[in-house]
């Protein structure tokens, strides 16, 4: 019977690492063909800005639609149908020809991502409960290697000189056969310790949310939008506060991508061995003091160094903030982790924003003394993944009550 379970879940989490690659595959894909959707639709930078808040305010309602429905339905049906939604959508965009097409399009594709983002996490919130030991991370992992692979797919086809709309559909239809062909590997049931869970019987709600997944929302917001601010100024930082060459300053994203990707492929096992507490507070601490290099670095060198910590501290916080949102009530996982992504979601979509408007009261290297400051909050507040007693006992995995005292 052990061998059985552990195929299943071996199945359950090649299935998953599928569905995470595929959802970076597919937004990344859509990223690297901005400026030539743009161009075609004939629209300004500044109609653009709003029209990816269109697609961040898609997401957000896709995730907190899928939350219940997962755990209503299970994320077995729920996670190939979003899939199957999300890939769909990814054709819209390219055949849009004005603002208003765009617009809806990017309403249609940022719904498909939202449920697809948050299915898929408790999915994975159900095979890390079976596995016994952190395996989140890894799956965050998968999500940017999708995006590396969708920017080599998109490099190539823009040089045989491939419209936004041939590759979109051509990676469309692609997608559609990986989201179907993963579904037999999904788990048929949740693997939770909980008894007497009445997954059906669920009806969720806002107000019935527990405070503590509001705690870890509130610092998936923070820690995200510190992530969205490095995305968004580490270049131009780069550039306009040490006077870095294009090449250089490009070089600060690309260090802080890179380590924060190496980070989550190896970061379950520093959480199996310490401990997801001990993975938030101290990355969240390595992440602030990163920062500090940022805002006062006196070199390139210094400053890329800064950037490259940063990414490797941020690497394994997130996913530890979702597996606690999942494994708080099983019954009830997938809508606890919407509550957390999406406010994760609205921070890293604010970071930019917060960040730009940050700029007209201090110089940009220190704009980024706020990020520094969520990283500190988070890192005090990390005690708050250790559930409380009473949860412990049936909720929690075995690993997380093992390093309780951490």
């Amino acid at each position: 019977m052990f061998a059985d379970v552990s195929k299943d879940l071996r199945a359950a989490r090649a299935a998953t690492f599928l569905y995470f690659a595929l959802n970076g595959f597919v937004l990344g894909i859509w990223v690297v063909h901005i400026p030539a959707i743009e161009h075609r639709s004939g629209i300004s930078h500044a109609t653009l800005g709003s029209l990816l808040l269109v697609l961040g305010g898609g997401a957000f309602i896709g995730m907190q639609i899928a939350g219940p429905l997962t755990d209503r339905f299970g994320a077995r049906r729920v996670v190939p149908l979003s899939a199957l939604f999300l890939s769909a959508a990814l054709v819209l965009p390219g055949l849009s020809t004005n603002g208003w097409a765009l617009g809806a399009a990017l309403l249609v594709l940022g719904l498909g991502n939202g449920c697809l983002d948050v299915s898929m996490n408790a999915h994975a919130v159900q095979v890390e409960a079976g596995y016994r030991r952190p395996v989140m991370s890894a799956f965050h992992a998968l999500f940017s290697l999708g995006g590396v692979l969708a920017s080599l797919l998109a490099a190539r086809t823009l040089s045989w000189g491939w419209s936004p709309a041939t590759t979109l559909t051509a990676v469309s239809v692609l997608s559609l056969v990986i989201a179907a062909g993963s579904f037999p590997g999904l788990l048929a049931k949740p693997q939770s310790t909980a008894p007497g869970a009445d997954v059906a019987s669920v009806k969720p709600s806002w107000r019935s949310t527990p405070p503590r997944i509001w705690i870890l929302a509130a610092l998936a917001l923070m820690l995200m939008l510190s992530e969205g601010a490095a995305a968004d100024w580490s270049v131009l930082a780069m550039r306009d506060v040490l006077d870095a060459q294009p090449a250089t300053a490009a070089l600060a994203y690309g260090a802080f991508a890179t380590a924060m990707t190496v980070g989550r492929l190896l970061i379950d096992r520093i959480a199996a061995r310490f401990g997801p507490v001990a993975v938030l507070r101290w990355g969240s601490a390595l992440a602030a003091s990163a920062l500090v290099l940022v805002v006062w670095s006196p070199s390139i060198p210094v400053a890329l160094a800064g950037w490259t910590l940063f990414g490797a501290g941020l690497a394994g916080t997130i996913p530890q903030l979702f597996s606690a949102a999942g494994h708080t009530d099983p019954a009830a996982a997938a809508t606890n982790v919407s509550r957390v992504a999406g406010l994760g979601y609205l921070g890293m979509l604010a970071g930019p924003a917060v960040i730009g408007a940050l700029t007209h009261v201090t110089r940009l290297n220190h704009a980024f003394l706020l990020p520094l400051i969520f990283c500190v909050i988070a890192a005090v507040t990390a005690p708050m993944l250790r559930a409380s007693r009473s949860q412990a006992s049936t909720t929690e995995p075995a690993y997380v009550n093992a390093h309780s005292a951490n």
